[in-house]
């Protein structure tokens, strides 16, 4: 029989419409806020969830986009509310729900939507993709998408200036809602031509690292910015080279001037290291919505591995991790000791950290090397980051490097 979940704040009507229901022979399950909504959805997978808009700790409309975001919601949802207005139904149904029942809930109409929920096929296809508003915890990430969005609103262009541990991916994703077309410029060689732009229309361009183009992409990249209006579209660029580095290196002045009219520096893996548990776990459960993987819960020891990790690659590294821990690990539970197995070598040394059993000079120096270590793969040997990072004066951060026989990143020092 068919699963139910019911999310409402009141007990007394989470009580009476699991008795009408389970009367009916459905299969019941509770949750009387949205936290507990969340665990349940993930670990019942129910068949239609009803659910509340006014609740203490997440109202039901914010619960509902975030399952929209993080391509949660390929169940059907009906919007319950005992103080609803028509705007707030139609933003409701404008999210996905299905159905929109206000209090006190008669009976037929109850039944009636439980069953047209129940009849109503599947959405094809895989979930939209990870944006920002999945991370409705982190107020670092929060605050980035309003104002992703904000810039979004007025301008087709945005640059985002990053370094090491980039979300720049997850950053272009978060400027269109939904499903949009997405082409990314670095992966075409050939010469861009006006069908694939069609083809692309109101959806988003990107390109991960400016400096990685060659020049025939950076033709490519002046014939779509000269056409962003006529196919409503977007552009999202990266870099951690300036201006002034891109001229160097034989970019057109034209070109350089119009990316970098508008730009945002967003915080990097290492700024939202407190957020990367709640990053993981929802990269892994939409990999698992998406069919990508099986069905895999992380453990808190291996969330904490996962925190104490630089991921000087950003989200893409992360993602990747994440999506070979889920398809590497046997049991449903992904532990600490898988992250240590499948991760590489050098990313799981980091993890073991410093002998006790050795002399307190012998141990404070391997732990400033694993310091340095660490420092340098997530500042890509730049060294004047590092030495704002560490606090160090450069001529002492110079001779520490060699100290401790670490090759310090001179080329990267104007970058």
């Amino acid at each position: 029989m068919a699963k139910i979940l019911i999310v409402d704040d009141e007990v007394g009507i989470r009580e009476l419409l699991s008795e009408i229901l389970r009367d009916e022979g459905y299969d019941i399950l509770l949750a009387e806020n949205a936290t507990a909504a969340r665990a349940m959805r993930n670990a019942g997978r129910p068949d239609i969830v009803l659910l509340d808009i006014w609740m203490p700790d997440t109202d039901g409309i914010t619960l509902l986009k975030e399952w929209a975001a993080n391509g949660q919601l390929n169940m059907p949802v009906v919007m319950m509310s005992g103080h609803g207005t028509i705007d707030t139904a139609v933003e409701a149904t404008r999210i996905g729900a299905i159905d929109y029942l206000e209090k006190p809930i008669a009976l037929q109409k109850l039944l009636a939507a439980v069953k047209r929920g129940l009849q109503r096929p599947l959405a094809p296809g895989a979930p939209a993709p990870l944006t920002l508003a999945a991370f409705t915890r982190s107020v670092p990430l929060r605050e980035l998408r309003r104002r992703v969005e904000q810039i979004a609103s007025s301008s087709r262009l945005l640059l985002l200036r990053v370094g090491a541990g980039s979300l720049a991916e997850l950053v272009a994703r978060s400027v269109h809602s939904g499903r949009v077309a997405w082409l990314d410029l670095a992966a075409i060689a050939v010469p861009l031509d006006i069908n694939q732009l069609q083809a692309t229309q109101g959806g988003v361009l990107f390109v991960g690292e400016l400096a990685r183009l060659s020049r025939a992409q950076q033709k490519n990249l002046a014939f779509a910015v000269d056409r962003l209006d006529r196919y409503d579209l977007r552009l999202v660029a990266a870099t951690d080279r300036s201006a002034e580095a891109l001229l160097a290196e034989g970019w057109e002045e034209a070109l350089v001037s119009r990316l970098f009219e508008v730009s945002l520096a967003p915080p990097s893996i290492a700024d939202v290291r407190d957020d990367l548990p709640e990053l993981a776990s929802q990269i892994l459960l939409h990999l698992v919505e998406g069919g990508e993987v099986p069905l895999r819960r992380f453990s808190t020891a291996a969330l904490n591995q996962v925190r104490n990790l630089p991921w000087p690659g950003g989200y893409a590294e992360l993602r990747a991790a994440v999506k070979s821990l889920a398809l590497g690990t046997l049991e449903e539970e992904i532990g600490a000791g898988d992250v240590r197995r499948l991760l590489p070598p050098d990313a799981a040394a980091g993890l073991i950290g410093v002998s006790f059993d050795q002399p307190l000079r012998e141990a404070r120096e391997a732990f400033e090397r694993l310091y340095f270590e660490h420092h340098l793969r997530l500042e890509g040997g730049n060294m004047t980051r590092l030495a704002e990072k560490t606090g160090l004066e450069r001529t002492h951060l110079y001779r520490k490097l060699k100290q401790l026989g670490l090759q310090a990143g001179r080329r990267h020092e104007e970058n």
